[in-house]
This record gives C-alpha cells, sequence and structure tokens, in this order.
C-alpha cells in the first residue's frame, strides 16, 4: 500500500531524498534537489514549499510545489525553469508510476483547492492522473523551447545549414576583428563582475535573480560544467566586456541560460559572433548531442534551432470547492480558442 508525505522545508526533503534527486543519480539539471533548493532560496524564499512524495515498493514520487493563499498551489518553479515534472526514484515502470502519481493526486483533492503547473513538456501522465482521481484537469499550450539535436554533425556541417544571412552576417562582422572572445568552465571574481557589468548595459530590464544566477553559476563551475562566455573589445576600453552567455553542459546537453549584450555594440554584433564561439566549443569540443535555448519564442533562436518543443501548462480545480467552478469554466473556454 503506498504512504505519502508532506514536507513544508527543502531542508527536510533533503534528509528524506538521502541523495536520491543529487547529481550522481539525476542526469538533467531541473530534476535535481539542488535546483529546487537553490531557486527557492534565492527567487522563491517569500512563498512556502509544499513538497508531496508517494512511496510503494522501493519506488517514489516526488512533487516539488508552492502554496499559496486560499490553498492554491503552484510549480515550484519560475522563468530560469526550462521544465518542471513529476519526479522519481527506484526506477518504476510505466504502471507504478501511474499508481503513484494516483496516490499524490489524491492526497492533494483532500488538501488543496486549486493547482497550476508550468512549464511542463510531457503532459499527458500528470494531466491523465489528476482526471482519474477526480480533479477537473486541463492542458493548455504554452510556449515553448528551441532545440538542435547535432544528430553526430561537426560544427562545420551543421553551420553550412544555417540561414545564409546568418552565416554572411558573422562572416563580415568577424572580418573586421573588433572584439575578443572567451569561453571559461571556472567562475573567478572578475569575470562575475565583467558579467554583471554586461547586463547593466544590455537591452534587458534589471536582472531580479542575480544572486539565484550568482550560486547557479558557482555551483555548476565546482562541478566542471559551466561555460561562461564573454566578448570583448579588442582595442580600446582596457578589453571592456560588451557581451556574454551562460551555458552549462553535462551528459551531452548544453543548456543556454541567459544572455546579454552591451546595447551600444549593436552594429558589431558581438552577441552574434559569440553565440557562434559557443556553439562550436559545444558542439566539436564538448561534443553535445543535443542543445536548449530554453522557453520563449524569440525570432533569433529559429536561425540556431531546427526544433520547437511545445510547452504546457495545467490547471487543476478541485470540484468539491463552488469557488472553482467559475474559474474552471473560464479555463476550460480559454483552452478551447486558443
Amino acid at each position: 500500500m503506498p504512504t505519502t508525505r508532506e514536507y513544508h522545508s527543502l531542508a527536510q526533503v533533503r534528509d528524506a531524498l538521502q541523495g536520491g534527486l543529487d547529481r550522481d543519480a539525476v542526469p538533467g539539471l531541473f530534476g535535481r534537489f539542488d535546483w529546487f533548493d537553490l531557486l527557492h532560496r534565492h527567487c522563491l524564499a517569500d512563498v512556502p514549499v509544499r513538497v508531496v512524495m508517494s512511496e510503494d515498493n522501493g519506488a517514489q514520487a516526488w512533487l516539488f510545489l508552492l502554496e499559496h493563499e486560499s490553498r492554491r498551489l503552484s510549480a515550484l518553479a519560475n522563468w530560469y525553469s526550462f521544465d518542471w515534472s513529476p519526479l522519481f526514484t527506484g526506477d518504476p515502470d510505466a504502471v507504478q508510476r501511474a499508481h503513484l502519481l494516483d496516490t499524490l493526486s489524491r492526497h492533494l483533492l483532500r488538501t488543496a483547492s486549486q493547482i497550476d503547473l508550468y512549464p511542463v513538456e510531457s503532459s499527458v501522465e500528470l494531466l491523465a492522473s489528476l482526471r482519474r482521481t477526480g480533479w477537473f484537469a486541463l492542458s493548455r499550450p504554452m510556449g515553448g523551447r528551441h532545440i538542435l539535436a547535432v544528430a553526430g554533425r561537426n560544427f562545420a556541417t551543421y553551420w553550412a545549414s544555417r540561414p545564409g544571412r546568418l552565416r554572411t552576417l558573422v562572416r563580415r562582422r568577424a572580418r573586421a576583428n573588433r572584439y575578443d572572445l572567451s569561453i571559461s568552465d571556472r567562475l573567478t571574481d572578475d569575470l562575475w563582475r565583467d558579467y554583471v557589468d554586461v547586463h547593466g548595459r544590455s537591452w534587458k530590464e534589471a536582472e531580479p535573480g542575480l544572486n539565484f544566477l550568482r550560486a547557479l553559476v558557482e555551483q555548476e563551475s565546482d562541478a566542471g560544467t559551466l561555460r561562461l562566455g564573454f566578448a570583448r573589445e579588442a582595442e580600446g576600453n582596457r578589453g571592456r566586456a560588451v557581451a556574454t552567455q551562460l551555458w552549462t553542459v553535462e551528459n551531452g546537453v548544453a543548456l543556454i541560460h541567459k544572455l546579454s549584450h552591451d546595447r551600444a555594440h549593436d552594429a558589431g554584433s558581438p552577441g552574434t559572433l559569440l553565440s557562434h564561439a559557443m556553439f562550436a566549443q559545444a558542439i566539436d569540443g564538448d561534443r553535445v548531442a543535443t542543445i536548449d535555448y530554453g522557453t520563449g519564442d524569440n525570432p533569433y533562436k529559429s536561425d540556431w534551432m531546427e526544433e520547437r518543443v511545445p510547452l504546457h501548462r495545467i490547471d487543476a480545480f478541485n470540484p468539491r470547492h463552488a469557488s472553482n467552478w467559475l474559474p474552471a469554466a473560464r479555463t476550460a473556454i480559454s483552452a478551447l480558442v486558443g
């Protein structure tokens, strides 16, 4: 008979997991305990955590959630998250996974009013469980991730397939020799100061999660998975950094987390030149199988990537709460009209 437990602090979760979702056990960054711990501590500390776990015959299912007012739950995720999903330990098969998820869904039906989960790449398994156990649950497409499957190509072969205007731009800008490019796998204080400096001069709004990014970069630097790229002025201004990109590379997958460039250098395209170098390093140097550009449908991503993976948002309403009926109807209509 499955058992269910709830945790309201990540310290308790760490103790209960006993390494079950550590780096050695989980190949991908977004399924690890340390990811949720960093994200909550630096970005979401004002929202209580609610982590639920079901266990049966040595296998476990985990849902990392946030608990808002009015018994509403959401995924422990934000704009830094490429994906959110239930996590399993003990290698359960499909039947056991469904059984573990049903146990969690029934438990939450007794204690929660509404659940929203995003970004979810594969919603079928969890959506089916919520519906089986009495939730009124819907899944809606919401954004996507852009992916490159390298498929054994070297960088020259990949680059030859890029749009002609992109290849021409890189060739012309590189000929001008205005920028020095570098990629580091270890963080230093000087590199971090340069990173913050570039972001402060970029087109983007002030970065709300610099403390989170610093902690993530330190963690991945220690693990040897960091790839922190810079474009610097080749002459004048003492080689000031004008573009930067934050990637991690691990287990054959490169993740592109953040990129910024100084708006004053738009004409020189330092960000594009740096992307060219970062892709070359990932494909020929790190020999990755996949490059993931993260969430968002920015038009420039399609120049570099070849596949779009749709993301979904799951909204689940507890029908035992009459206050959910109208929001559930509105959500259903919204899902129908797209």
